[in-house]
């Protein structure tokens, strides 16, 4: 399936606005329409909401196609179905900090286990307009979907113009240390270190070819991928234009533990989200 499009969520709100804006700037740089999404009780609602919106992105981006869609019923199971077909999913959200953030209730992270492709979230609280480099987060247990991460970090660097950062962090528990292995190759740390040497080496590298490949500018170096803490990454989120992570998924549901880089990139980055499902 082509996917010529990206998906926005509104609801009206400050939040949603912001969203919108960096939706639309996404679907120009692509080249690929925009679908604006407002999902409510009775599609007779959505009317103001949906024409504010999209004289906001007319207002943006005056060539840019746009379909705006009113939804009925759960705005998750609407976004959820558009994501389908949606080269990209765009949310907005609030701080996610407190009771509000432990309880994980916010659209935003429900979407997350839901989404067919990939979601981006958009903070409320954080300017997410601003030019800056692209991160790529990698984390210990990094599979086939830090693959597709990689893969997508680096087509949103070559779109942007911008700097690829590939950084490592490290999901940290309290405990004891890791056990003795009875063979040593088969040991839990050495498991860990491959792991993080496939999504490294997955990450693609600028080649010789076009124009396109020129304007990239270089990609960090591979130490910084392995040895960057989880608080280096969430700093480096404060000048960053998105952080890329990938979701990790249990029985086909992304479902952050409280440990794992996207819950954490979730509830703390300074800058707007992308959350990549393996395919």
């Amino acid at each position: 399936m082509t996917h010529r499009h990206v998906v926005v969520g509104v609801d009206g709100s400050v939040v949603s606005v912001r969203a919108l804006d960096w939706a639309a700037d996404e679907a120009a740089r692509r080249g690929v329409a925009l679908h604006v999404v407002y999902a409510v009780p009775d599609r007779d609602e959505a009317g103001p909401v949906l024409a504010s919106a999209a004289a906001r992105v007319r207002a943006r981006r005056p060539r840019l196609p746009l379909l705006t869609v009113a939804a009925e019923g759960d705005a998750v199971r609407a976004l959820a179905g558009a994501s389908r077909a949606a080269a990209l999913t765009v949310v907005g959200t609030r701080g996610l900090g407190g009771i509000a953030g432990r309880l994980l209730g916010s659209v935003s992270l429900r979407l997350a286990a839901h989404a067919h492709g990939p979601l981006v979230v958009v903070r409320g609280d954080r300017p997410c307009d601003r030019p800056g480099d692209v991160l790529l987060g990698l984390a210990d247990d990094a599979d086939d979907a830090g693959t597709d991460a990689a893969g997508f970090a680096f087509q949103e660097a070559e779109r942007r113009g911008a700097r690829l950062r590939v950084l490592h962090a490290a999901a940290h528990r309290h405990g004891m240390p890791e056990p003795p292995a009875p063979v040593p190759a088969s040991a839990p740390g050495r498991g860990r270190a491959a792991r993080r040497e496939r999504a490294a080496k997955a990450v693609p590298r600028p080649g010789p070819a076009g124009p396109r490949e020129r304007r990239l500018r270089p990609v960090d170096g591979e130490a910084g991928a392995r040895t960057a803490p989880a608080r280096a990454l969430l700093e480096a989120t404060r000048e960053a234009a998105v952080v890329v992570v990938a979701a990790q998924r249990r029985d086909g549901r992304f479902r952050p533990h409280p440990h794992s880089l996207a819950h954490t990139l979730l509830h703390r980055s300074h800058c707007p989200v992308a959350v990549i499902p393996a395919r």
